[in-house]
């Protein structure tokens, strides 16, 4: 009798362990949704200072796989025909008036806002990040994410994810100290066609720069492939021949 009554609480449970949330899996499903593995896109970053005055960036984009970033800079005038790269943890940024390209580092900031290099050229988060919990609250999963390296630009990551959507609502950043850096909002859920449907919008605020404000805002996102020579050094002084 006793042993009946183990199997059947044993019956009980697992279906219970079978039906918990894959952390990593649910982390992937909220990657290619926001973007396609392969993509070019053109956004629009502004930076609001707290007098409210603002300044205003357009680039385009492109990626290939995980961890192959490229943006070029198409205004203000000053900054026009500027250009990034990222290979995992290293990048370049390139100065036409320079003539080469010169090593940048994720915390630091080519457009000077709240924005810094790794939100900019944002690889797949399953690439820098282990999921170290899943929680389920209402419409929500909450993911607790730890850095996988210590060149990862933030060690932790709480993100809010939309249980229907699998696309994120809020992600709070945070320093090995276990200070807050940042806080990303995601918002204006758009249809970008080719299946991609996801925020347009990208606010983030810090407490480390109170009063100051960086939007970011797409205004187009599609799949595209790239051959591997657009993801190199010598490809930077190039970049607007993608657009043509």
């Amino acid at each position: 009798m006793k042993t009946n009554k183990l199997l059947a609480f044993a019956a009980l449970c697992f279906p219970l362990v079978a039906a918990a949330v894959d952390g990593v899996d649910l982390l992937k499903k909220v990657d290619r949704n926001l973007e396609p593995e392969s993509y070019e896109s053109y956004r629009k970053l502004i930076n609001i200072e707290p007098d409210g005055a603002k300044k205003e960036f357009v680039i385009y984009s492109v990626k290939k796989g995980k961890d192959q970033v490229a943006t070029l800079f198409l205004s203000p005038t000053s900054d026009k025909g500027r250009t990034t790269l990222r290979q995992g943890d290293n990048m370049w940024l390139y100065i036409p008036s320079v003539g080469k390209p010169m090593r940048i580092t994720s915390l630091q900031s080519v457009t000077g806002g709240v924005f810094n290099n790794a939100d900019i050229m944002r690889l797949d988060y399953a690439v820098e990040y282990d999921v170290k919990a899943v929680e389920e609250t209402g419409d929500t999963y909450q993911l607790d994410l730890k850095a996988k390296t210590g060149e990862v630009a933030y060690d932790r990551l709480k993100m809010t994810v939309d249980k229907k959507l699998v696309l994120p609502t809020q992600i709070e950043a945070y320093a090995s100290s276990g200070m807050l850096m940042k806080t990303l909002y995601f918002k204006d859920i758009k249809d970008f066609g080719g299946g991609i449907k996801r925020p347009a919008t990208v606010e983030t605020d810090s407490p480390l720069y109170k009063g100051y404000k960086s939007v970011m805002l797409y205004s187009g996102l599609k799949k595209k492939d790239f051959p591997d020579e657009v993801f190199t050094q010598g490809f930077m002084a190039r970049m607007e021949e993608l657009r043509k």
